[in-house]
């Protein structure tokens, strides 16, 4: 689960990370009274507004801009708020920015060239270890600093079991140039940062830039977090932290459905049973010279009610020219996904308007293949693996 700047930032405070400070608004009817508050809090005279979209990249869009005075900060905010904010990050129409957060200035008067670091967290699946990822160059992309200058990028390996050790916290401030006081706020921000990012079952934390301050303090000017899903029954009022308007809503709609359903860009849909099968099954899409359109897992349950919605989403997307159902048998009968299926295609009428393949392997495999040939509907049926190439070439040519 994403979640906005002004949210991570929240969840960071809460765990004593320093942050730069804001107040969010989603209209300018609030806008001074919430600037006026942020000035009292913090003696702040200039301010930041930022549009709070899900996506990377919003300064280089026009979504970030620094206002000097009252003037520049009612017209920015005009401008940002209700834009459709397009970064590189963002679909080709954009993202509807419906807040913006009024942030404090942090960068003091004559800091023209202020220290900015990258730091992020995240989880290495090839070694099972958390991995603190950071920089002396923060401010950029670092995709870009990884291709032009990889030697600038330091990473820590931490042990789950152990965390984030004392040598480790010290090595980070070190390999930053860091010294003093700012040295010791470092370590301390390191340290509460991945406490942060343990204790809220984070996938992803990304601080970029953190700013080391003239005089000495480390702050979060930038927050992206994301939250893992399947740890949310631990964490009940995280769920109020979605925003499901910045979320695609075909998978916003599936996961209603209770179905696994991750968007794609191919012309192939893809109806499967088990994770493991539906990646093999794409990746036979692809030799046979398609593009998976979908994942999308119904689970052991594929009865007429769940097929039949499971179509409906993938019918959705109109670059889907074909829907290949692969079924493995096992605890559901094939027979039964065999009904399902012809039920389904019956109850939809003329909303199917693509040819459907069908693949069921397993228990009663036999009987499911006679029920689709005799359905006398648009399915095609395989029984074999090495057959859906075949199938998938006849209704693409």
């Amino acid at each position: 689960m994403n979640l906005h700047e002004y949210q991570a930032k929240k969840l960071l405070s809460d765990f004593n990370v320093p942050i730069q400070r804001g107040r969010v608004v989603d209209n300018l009817d609030d806008l001074i009274k919430n600037s006026e508050s942020l000035s009292k809090e913090t003696g702040t005279s200039w301010y930041v507004v930022k549009a709070q979209i899900h996506a990377g990249g919003r300064g280089k869009g026009g979504g970030v801009k620094l206002a000097k005075n009252i003037d520049e900060l009612k017209k920015f905010s005009s401008d940002i708020l209700g834009m459709m904010l397009k970064t590189p990050q963002t679909p080709p129409e954009g993202k509807l920015v419906k807040k913006i957060l009024i942030t404090e200035d942090v960068y003091y008067p004559g800091d023209e060239e202020p220290d900015e670091f990258y730091f992020s967290i995240l989880l290495n699946r090839n070694t099972s270890k958390f991995m603190v990822m950071y920089s002396k160059q923060g401010g950029m992309d670092i995709e870009q600093v990884a291709e032009d200058t990889p030697h600038l990028i330091y990473y820590e390996e931490v042990d789950p079991l152990l965390g984030l050790m004392p040598n480790q916290l010290r090595k980070i401030a070190f390999n930053l140039g860091l010294s003093g006081i700012a040295f010791k706020n470092m370590v301390s921000f390191s340290k509460n940062l991945f406490n942060a990012f343990v204790k809220t079952d984070a996938s992803l934390v990304e601080i970029n830039p953190v700013l080391k301050t003239s005089d000495s303090k480390i702050l979060a000017v930038d927050a992206k977090m994301v939250l893992d899903d399947n740890s949310l029954f631990r964490h009940k009022d995280f769920e109020n932290l979605r925003d499901i308007s910045e979320e695609n809503p075909i998978e916003v709609e599936a996961k209603e459905a209770g179905l696994n359903y991750v968007d794609l860009d191919g012309n192939i849909g893809c109806m499967v049973n088990g994770a493991g099968l539906a990646m093999a099954t794409m990746d036979l899409i692809k030799q046979s010279g398609g593009e998976p359109a979908n994942f999308l897992d119904v689970g052991g349950t594929a009865d007429a009610k769940r097929v039949e919605a499971a179509f409906k989403l993938i019918l959705k997307d109109p670059k889907v020219k074909a829907v290949l159902v692969n079924i493995f048998g096992g605890i559901v009968r094939c027979d039964r996904v065999a009904n399902g299926i012809v039920d389904a295609y019956k109850n939809m009428g003329d909303q199917i308007k693509v040819p459907i393949i069908v693949r069921l392997q397993g228990t009663n495999a036999v009987e499911a293949k006679e029920i689709i040939d005799n359905s006398g509907l648009k399915i095609f049926s395989a029984v074999e693996f090495s057959e859906v190439p075949l199938r998938i070439k006849e209704v693409l040519s």
